[in-house]
């Protein structure tokens, strides 16, 4: 049987393989493996096959419903009337509203787009037999694992 666990890259998962040395695991059936984290910045632009749940067009929306009133209310005074005056404050106030969101993406949130939380940094892998699965979860888990899994 075969348990998979990752770890963040500290003391715990030294900890965690000594103490499976100690409990009778042999140093040839544990296998630990760094990962690499992403390390480029995260697209500000959603593709069809990926999006990261941001939305760069609703105040954009919002603004442009706003100067779309205004500008069709002081149409009425105007040369070119309500609707024109209503057609190029909507169109305004979508491109301010979007100026303003993509700013607040690019400059003020840059930080927000890196991976948030722990971070998967180190993947242990240990062979043992079946009635030592449990023990080896439990000692994984008591060592702060963030995630694991049995495979027979």
């Amino acid at each position: 049987m075969q348990v998979f666990s990752t770890f963040e890259n500290n003391a715990f998962v030294e900890i965690a393989i000594s103490m499976l040395e100690k409990k009778g695991i042999k140093k040839e059936n544990i296998f630990a493996v760094p990962l690499d984290n992403r390390k480029e910045v995260r697209k500000v632009f959603d593709s069809l096959h990926r999006s990261d749940g941001t939305s760069l067009i609703d105040i954009g929306m919002a603004l442009a419903t706003a100067f779309a009133v205004i500008g069709a209310s002081i149409g009425f005074n105007l040369a070119w009337g309500p609707i024109y005056w209503g057609l190029i404050g909507a169109f305004v106030g979508f491109m301010v509203g979007f100026a303003i969101r993509l700013f607040t993406e690019k400059v003020l949130k840059k930080k927000n787009r890196l991976l948030k939380g722990k971070h998967s940094e180190i993947i242990l892998i240990i062979d043992c037999e079946e009635g030592y699965a449990e023990l080896v979860e439990n000692i994984l888990w008591s060592h702060y694992a963030l995630g694991v899994a049995k495979v027979q």
